[in-house]
């Protein structure tokens, strides 16, 4: 393992080595975001099974990743991050592999079920693991002082990922059905594999004290938490948009997950300088204050061009809450704690992802499609009155 490089990288030279270590989660969430548009109304419409079912078929491979956030920062950590970038990367070979197997088998939808159950919670592993590990490569190379920075990167390619992912999933399902996908899947994630082997190795080599995982995950909770509350807007989109567009007998699904995530981009990169001018806190309350917003006009859509609008405007909020509360939350703990920080940190976004599936979806099945973005709108307001509760603690204890 090489030793962590210096901080005197150029903000040119810096840019294009972010992006070369960011790359990973493009092409780890690229294979996730191809089935985003195709799997929720597969397993609702072709195999039968309710949307509560959907929703926690979907959620399932979030259980893995919530769970092996810890395990991907202690080996960022301890081994350095190009261990947990190529077991990422065969997690997610194998589930594309596991996902065609499942269509393989959908005359026996239990068998089906169970394999794309299966498929999900592999997937799971690949996503747990890459979560924090890029961040963590490019950082040791482009140093600290980049940290934002990387943060907004890599959520450019996560998005960024999905935006391409879904659309192209849909063209691939249609052409040749959706074991396609899982073959796409697969053969992305060998050459992300490939890839990542060829890659230089590096680890901290910090002196201080590793704190236990506990700890640093105490730290970053109240952060997370309220990550979690804005997540929401997030998954109920991801999660259910298709089966509210089938509901409303509304063309298009797909548009609405790309809608988000090109503003989400496009937020990102033309906001990136906010979080060093305002604050990571001030910077939160903003941009989901600007979510709420968003979900609220997608609620009160009466048309698909009402509902592009609102899942614009909630991309472009929800673009920089992860960045600008990462940055506060990752500052908080010592050098050598900076990949367990990220990785507890990451894992309350698999946290909303994975409680949005039962909890978006019971409220569908009891009460209505219809009433899937109200609650959504109340758990987004809900972080942003723990935002607004941790800038007014932060204003009377400042953070030495």
């Amino acid at each position: 393992m090489q030793a962590t490089t210096s901080e005197s990288i150029s903000p040119q030279n810096a840019a294009l080595t972010i992006v070369g270590f960011v790359a990973f989660t493009f092409i780890g969430y690229f294979t996730i975001g191809l089935s985003l548009g195709v799997l929720p109304v597969f397993i609702h419409q072709q195999l039968g099974y309710s949307t509560v079912v959907t929703g926690v078929v979907i959620s399932l491979q979030y259980i893995v990743t919530f769970l092996l956030r810890g395990y991907g920062g202690s080996i960022v950590d301890k081994k350095g991050p190009k261990p947990a970038v190529i077991r990422s990367m065969v997690g997610f070979a194998a589930s594309g592999v596991l996902l065609v197997l499942a269509v393989s088998l959908k005359g026996s939808p239990a068998i089906c079920i169970s394999m794309l159950v299966l498929a999900r919670l592999v997937a799971g592993i690949g996503e747990g693991l890459i979560g924090a590990s890029p961040v963590s490569w490019a950082l040791l190379v482009v140093g600290q002082r980049h940290t934002g920075r990387v943060i907004s990167y890599n959520g450019i390619a996560s998005f960024g990922a999905m935006a391409i992912g879904a659309p192209v999933g849909i063209f691939i399902s249609n052409k040749v059905g959706i074991g396609g996908i899982g073959a796409v899947a697969a053969a992305m994630a060998v050459i992300g594999l490939l890839y990542a082997m060829n890659k230089r190795p590096l680890k901290q080599n910090s002196k201080a004290p590793r704190e236990p995982f506990g700890k640093v995950l105490k730290t970053v909770a109240p952060f997370g938490i309220c990550l979690t509350l804005s997540g929401l807007g997030f998954g109920t989109i991801s999660t259910f948009i298709t089966l509210y567009y089938a509901y409303l007998h509304w063309a298009n699904a797909v548009f609405c997950l790309s809608v988000f995530s090109t503003l989400f981009i496009l937020g990102r990169v033309f906001f990136a300088t906010a979080i060093d001018r305002f604050g990571g806190i001030r910077t939160t309350i903003c941009c989901i204050t600007v979510e709420t917003i968003g979900l609220l006009v997608l609620w009160l859509a009466t048309t698909p061009y009402g509902a592009l609008l609102g899942a614009a405007i909630t991309g472009l909020g929800f673009s920089l809450v992860f960045p600008a509360l990462g940055v506060e939350a990752v500052r908080l703990v010592p050098m050598s704690n900076k990949g367990a920080a990220l990785g507890g940190y990451g894992l309350f976004l698999d946290l909303s992802l994975f409680i949005t599936g039962p909890l978006v979806g019971g409220v569908a099945s009891h009460f209505g499609l219809l009433y899937i973005f109200p609650f959504s709108v109340m758990m987004v307001f809900a972080g942003l009155l723990l935002a607004v509760l941790l800038y007014t603690q932060r204003k009377k204890v400042p953070v030495a």
